[in-house]
């Protein structure tokens, strides 16, 4: 059970990671003109993302507080005998970004619930905090996931 809990949770962070980063760059680099990939990448509505964002941070978030006492338990205990503190002081740091961004959501849905012209700075650096935070997590995630595997398992 743990294993596809595992497997779901990089799903679902793989699936916010690519609706955050396509927001955050239509947000950053937006574009009218719809030729070419890049251009079409950029020209999206970047208030759709919102809510889907919201639901997927707090989905990935849940999940992997199901699996943390399995990671305490089993891949804390390997990292620490094995020396590996950098290891371990990086998922210490990615477990203060998810709470800082779970403390963000709030606000990043209040920016962007009605865009208006003033708010874009706000909406600019709340979407790039949340990615930024994203990209921390699941680098990290996905590194510890490498050192350890699947709990050992």
């Amino acid at each position: 059970m743990a294993t596809f809990l595992v497997i779901l949770h990089g799903l679902l962070a793989v699936a916010l990671l690519g609706s955050i980063t396509h927001q955050a760059v239509s947000v950053v680099w937006p574009s009218r003109n719809k030729v070419g990939f890049a251009n079409a990448y950029r020209a999206v509505s970047s208030r759709v993302y919102v809510n889907a964002n919201i639901v997927l941070f707090l989905a990935v978030a849940l999940l992997g507080s199901i699996i943390y006492p399995i990671y305490r338990v089993w891949v804390r205990t390997y990292l620490e005998n094995a020396r590996l503190f950098a290891a371990v002081g990086s998922f210490e740091v990615k477990e203060q970004f998810i709470a800082i961004g779970l403390g963000l959501l709030p606000l990043y849905w209040l920016v962007w619930r009605r865009p208006e012209p003033a708010g874009q700075s706000a909406r600019t650096a709340v979407t790039l905090m949340l990615c930024f935070i994203v990209w921390f997590a699941f680098i990290v995630g996905h590194i510890l996931n490498n050192i350890r595997g699947f709990f050992g398992l």
